[in-house]
């Protein structure tokens, strides 16, 4: 089995940050996990720098990195300004998202549903013709903060529509953690059979503590592509209580002690995840970086004991 890993850590990851990370290093960065094995990176947001000042250099970071043929390179955009930025940053996918939760989707990009499925048709429109994809992620997809959870059908529904109106993918989004195991392997099956020629990305949030079961779970409902970010940093600044994704290295140790495949290096991550501290400038979530992987032993105590 192969899963597909995204890395969402210079997007989703910094945009919480407050402490100004400087665009050279986020630059920098990309290009360490361009060389990782990552199917795709989100590298940045192409949104109002008064409400995410930590992406205001959204266009320097995009055309600055060093572009690896074999890694999609994407930009979430809130609306058809932010899309026609992409577009002159040479973006290869565009993520457009939009909540699950009538009430998230007005606290978040200030818009009803109706709005943001007629922004989201403008944005296909800017960009038929082009080589650029156009992803469509469902925020708070298991749950919201403000209307709790939200129903499979309504999830469905949604779906519907946005690949109408033109979306070639869409990402389920745990936005705030509300999810649990048994729900994202019964939407997980459910989605792959209503919709079986659709690549689905599952997006989780660490936030109480379900995110590595949830991605088995989404595993056993048959989805073979995730979001992560390096160190389990991130949240969405809109929604209560919102803390970290799910940990790349974390996820990536997991199914590789499981067997399962990912083609993501967890020794160059592990590198690179070091380096986050003193970026950030903050301790971070992710818990292989601090205990190490299961194959990394260590001298016998017994042997110590008897030198003496």
């Amino acid at each position: 089995m192969m899963i597909t890993i995204n890395e969402v850590v210079t997007r989703d990851g910094f945009q919480l940050e407050g402490q100004w990370i400087p665009t050279d290093e986020k630059i920098n960065l990309i290009n360490r996990l361009s060389e990782a094995g990552f199917h795709k990176i989100e590298v940045t947001s192409f949104v109002s720098s008064v409400h995410v000042p930590q992406l205001k250099d959204a266009a320097e970071v995009m055309k600055g990195i060093t572009r690896n043929p074999n890694v999609t390179y994407v930009a979430l955009v809130p609306n058809l300004k932010g899309a026609q930025r992409a577009l002159e940053a040479d973006v290869d996918e565009v993520n457009v998202v939009i909540s699950a939760s009538a009430t998230h989707n007005l606290a978040n990009i200030r818009q009803t549903h109706e709005q943001s499925l007629a922004g989201l048709k403008e944005i296909v429109s800017l960009f038929k013709g082009t080589r650029v994809k156009v992803n469509t992620s469902i925020a708070t997809t298991f749950g919201c903060p403000f209307e709790g959870t939200i129903q499979p059908e309504a999830v469905c529904n949604f779906i519907e529509n946005y690949l109408a109106a033109g979306a070639d993918s869409i990402s389920l989004a745990d936005t705030t953690g509300m999810a649990h195991p048994v729900q994202v392997e019964e939407l997980s099956r459910k989605v792959l059979e209503m919709f079986p020629n659709v690549p689905f990305t599952l997006h989780f949030h660490n936030t109480r503590g379900m995110g590595m079961a949830n991605i088995l779970a989404g595993i056993q409902g048959g989805i073979t592509q995730f979001d992560a970010a390096i160190s389990g940093i991130g949240g969405c600044p809109f929604a209560p209580g919102a803390t970290g994704n799910v940990c790349t290295e974390d996820v990536v140790h997991m199914l590789h002690a499981m067997g399962i495949k990912t083609g993501v290096d967890l020794d160059q991550i592990l590198s690179i995840s070091k380096t986050l501290p003193k970026l950030i400038g903050h301790e971070t979530p992710g818990q292989i970086i601090k205990a190490g992987k299961i194959t990394d032993l260590h001298p016998s105590p017994l042997k110590k004991a008897e030198s003496y």
